[in-house]
């Protein structure tokens, strides 16, 4: 990998960060001073300790999330590890703010040990209203969300797997609107048995697609029942998946599709993607570089899609992730259920759902509507 010079308009917004904390009350005379900090302060803290139903009310605890990872998967970079992987974690915190009015905090981890992450954010929890997990890889991801999730009173989200799986579900659903079809008659293979792999795989079973007419492939191929060198995560996508036993490439999986879904972050030839049915769909979201290069893809499918923001139809967890954790925080939710995580998908479809064009079947990330919308649409399914 060219190892990029920092220099330019990147590195300049990039330099010292992309956020600082701030204070919300004043702090001009001693009577400020006294209330915000010593003595006041220990009046709030005795409450607390006698009530602590009244934690999140009066400190930062209401409004704030921890956005963790290992910087083992950093977007298509890789493990590229902790330090690496902030400007990222910073980034995420900012989307964060921006879109949903939560604050985060970045917290990058010097070890990928799954009993030591869940030790650490287990102790770091009570600084926090919810746990945002992120970049984390796969098999080591699905343990660590169900491991914190078990044990926190706290919502606990793996953005990369149910993120991902929420805004695909969306964006699937208008297209198919768009092309006059049924999420039920598609045909759709998922390129990818990831974290995010898994999580859209399950999100669209959920929402519609029919599980016997859906193929995951891996590195090895069209994952199915009679392989040996499954791990859990995949052998729960056979048991739910292709129906039919199909073995074979990508490319065979591919062969008659009506959609592709590429959460790999490989490459996939031109042939296979000629060779899917006419009029299709083709997702093509690894990060910075597609599965499948938009300008071909769009010689094929009718409608394309990638993860990049500086072109059409980005399906990015950013339409997400504000969302859920606002309604989450504001209906004091103690999980995020797979309700919750179908409702989102829905909010996002809705906002653009009257004006669906083959370049707009999801709402743009800058749209204000779409947290809002999700908010509303997570509170009410948790309430």
């Amino acid at each position: 990998m060219t190892t990029p010079t920092p220099s330019g308009p990147v590195f300049d917004l990039h330099r010292r960060g992309k956020l600082a904390v701030a204070a919300t009350v004043p702090l001009a005379t001693r009577d400020d001073l006294a209330m915000a900090y010593t003595p006041g302060v220990a009046l709030v803290c005795e409450a607390i300790a006698a009530d602590p139903t009244i934690y999140p009310e009066y400190t930062w605890v209401g409004h704030t999330v921890a956005v963790v990872t290992d910087g083992s998967a950093v977007l298509g970079l890789g493990n590229i590890g902790p330090r690496a992987a902030m400007p990222v974690m910073e980034g995420k915190a900012v989307l964060f703010k921006q879109f949903g009015g939560v604050d985060a905090v970045p917290i990058c981890l010097d070890t990928q040990d799954v009993d030591a992450i869940v030790a650490t954010v287990t102790a770091l929890a009570p600084s926090f209203g919810g746990i945002n997990l992120e970049d984390i890889s796969a098999p080591r991801c699905f343990e660590i969300e169900r491991r914190l999730t078990e044990a926190l009173p706290i919502p606990v989200f793996h953005d990369d797997q149910h993120g991902t799986a929420i805004v695909v579900l969306a964006a699937l659903r208008n297209a198919t609107a768009l092309l006059g079809r049924r999420l039920v008659d598609l045909r759709v293979v998922v390129s990818g048995a990831g974290a995010a792999g898994v999580a859209v795989t399950k999100m669209l079973v959920a929402g519609g697609v029919s599980g016997g007419g859906l193929l995951v492939c891996d590195s090895r191929g069209i994952i199915h029942s009679g392989r040996c060198d499954l791990n859990g995560g995949k052998a729960e996508l056979a048991a739910l998946t292709n129906a039919a036993g199909r073995t074979g490439s990508v490319a065979d999986a591919l062969a008659g599709a009506d959609v592709l879904i590429g959460v790999s972050g490989g490459s996939i030839e031109e042939a296979a993607v000629a060779a899917m049915a006419p009029g299709g769909i083709v997702f093509a979201l690894a990060n910075p570089t597609p599965e499948v290069a938009p300008e071909m893809a769009a010689r094929y499918a009718a409608v394309v899609a990638t993860g990049r923001s500086d072109l059409p139809n980005q399906i990015n967890n950013v339409l997400a992730f504000p969302g859920i954790f606002r309604g989450a925080l504001d209906a004091g939710a103690r999980r995020i259920t797979d309700a919750m995580k179908l409702a989102a998908a829905d909010a996002i479809a809705a906002v653009v759902a009257d004006d669906l064009r083959p370049d707009q079947i999801v709402p743009s990330a800058l749209d204000p509507r779409v947290a809002p919308a999700v908010a509303a649409a997570v509170a009410a399914r948790w309430a």
